[in-house]
This record gives structure tokens, sequence and C-alpha cells, in this order.
């Protein structure tokens, strides 16, 4: 048995999800085969081909694949399954692998088991549901079981590996059913939120961008920290969707999570409850998020957080 897993990738680097991709493919047991494609993507080729673990690294490289849209990578994924005799095909649930994983499981009449949190054998895996309330152990029969990983659940493969790469000649051609009309990319010289070892997260309670930027971007600071937040506090306006942090945003599961003036929605506390250490601040004694936080603290947000930054050396 043979598993394709396909890299998160942005043609320059490999993201590191891909790595914890790896290590839950590494659980099932087989052959671990890493696709990137892309334009352009050597580099990030040569990156998966020193991941631990690896048995190969087939390299795509052309025009077509440089966005990475949907459709044409699925038609190359199928394409590879259906020749090299793949028995699964994992790629990490990130915004492009729940992007074009749903087409190639349709493409190949196979149901998807999404987002998985463990692996208990080649044929069956443990993945959240109800918002992480519960956990589903599901059994797929299908013969080739297309899967995508949450990536903070696995532990990250090494990078002590030195796999070949094989450059895919025949590739499939242009779909040109979508395109790409513009992309607006947010830079930042912060640690990337979904690999960021500390999180500050502001919610509702910070009443405006002003107060965000005050509070949660100081703090951030002084702790080298990525910066997060609620759905509530996106729709707000105070920061962009891309710091959103939950089951309609971006999972998190950094060392330390510190949520200021949430209150603890189910659907936030399903993107950041597996954070090794939660600690809450919050007016709210009643506030859901004390119920998961290791370390509480109930006042007033707008005395404790400058009193907390203030003292950080």
């Amino acid at each position: 048995m043979k598993t394709l897993l396909i890299a998160d990738h942005d043609n320059d680097s490999l993201k590191k999800s891909t790595h914890n991709a790896v290590g839950a493919a590494l659980k099932i047991g087989n052959t671990v085969d890493v696709l990137v494609s892309g334009s352009g993507c050597d580099a990030a080729a040569n990156e998966a081909a020193k991941i631990s673990g690896v048995a190969s690294v087939k390299l795509a490289d052309a025009p077509q694949l440089a966005y990475q849209l949907a459709e044409n990578v699925a038609n190359l994924v199928v394409s590879l399954v259906q020749s090299g005799g793949y028995t699964h095909v994992l790629t990490a649930s990130t915004t492009t692998g729940r992007n074009f994983m749903p087409r190639v499981a349709a493409l190949l009449g196979v149901a998807q088991l999404s987002d998985i949190i463990a692996v208990e054998s080649e044929d069956t895996f443990v993945r959240p549901i109800y918002a992480g309330n519960a956990l589903a152990t599901v059994l797929c029969s299908d013969a080739i079981k297309c899967i995508t990983v949450r990536a903070s659940a696995f532990d990250a493969a090494g990078d002590d590996g030195n796999s070949g790469i094989e450059k895919l000649t025949d590739l499939p051609a242009d779909c040109e059913l979508s395109k790409l009309v513009s992309r607006d990319t947010v830079k930042s010289v912060r640690p990337e939120l979904t690999s960021a070892s500390v999180v500050v997260s502001g919610g509702r309670g910070l009443s405006s961008k002003e107060q965000f930027d005050d509070l949660i971007v100081k703090l951030a600071d002084k702790l080298g920290a990525a910066i997060g937040a609620s759905r509530a506090a996106v729709d707000a306006g105070y920061v962009l969707n891309d710091c959103q942090v939950g089951q309609t945003g971006k999972i998190v599961a950094p060392d330390l999570y510190i949520a200021i003036g949430i209150s603890g929605a189910i659907q936030h506390l399903a993107g950041m409850k597996e954070a090794r250490v939660i600690v809450a601040i919050n007016k709210d004694p009643e506030a859901p998020i004390f119920g998961i936080a290791t370390y509480g603290l109930v006042g007033d947000l707008f005395i404790v957080v400058p009193e907390l930054t203030e003292s950080i050396i």
C-alpha cells in the first residue's frame, strides 16, 4: 500500500503543516510519497525531500499549477492516484487542502475523511464532530481513502531525510474552469498563526479596533506572539479575518494561548482548546472560556492587560 501526500507550500517553501501531515501519514504504515505541485517550486521540492520518512518526491512544475487552483490540482492528483496505485491520499486541513480534496474524492467516487486527529489503523481514523465536543471513530471501507489532517494534532516529521525527486512530465492540461484574478497577501514579521508557540487573541470585549491594537498588539509584541481573534472581533472590524481562530477560522495548538475579552463560544473553543496552556482574562466569572482555561483571571481587561504588558521585561 502507498500514500500520496500533497504538500502545502507557496512555491518558495513548504508550510509547517506539511511536516505534521507527513507525521500523520507515517502512522498509517504505508510508503509515503510527497507531491509538490506548483510553478517554480524546486526549492519547496528540495525541502520535501529532506523530510524524514518520505520515500520519494513527485515534482509537478507547470504554469497551470502556479496558484494551486482546485480544478487543476485535483485532476493531477487523480491521475497520479490512478496510475500509481495509491490507497491513501492525504493533505493538511489548510485553506488549500480543504479546497481541492473534496474534488479529488468526488472524482474518485469515494467519501472524504475530514480533519482527522488520530490514526487507529490503515482504515480507521478519529475526527472531531459537533465543534469538537465529540470524537467519531470512522472505519472507511473505500479502496482509496481521501483524508485531510488537522496539523496541530500530529507531531511534525523531522528533516533528516534524503529522498529522490522525480520530475513529472506528462501533466494534465489546464482545465480552464477557473482563474486567479487577484491575490491580496498579508505580510507580517510575526510568527504564522497556525505554527506559533504563543498566541494572544482578543475578542469583542476589546470594544474597538483602537483598543485591540493598543492592548493585544502591544502584548503580542512583548511576547513575540502571533495575533488571533474571535469571530466576533473579526466581524466587528477589529482585525483582519486572517487572524480568526475557531471552527470557521484557523485551528491552533500553541504552547501558550492567551484569550482576552473572549467569552468562549463553542465555535471559538473548537479552534484553540488543544493549546498546552490556556490563559483567560474576562470580567465575567461565568464566561465559558474559564471552563477550559489552565489559568483564569476575572477582571477588567483594560486595567489588567496594560499591567501585564508593563510587567513583561
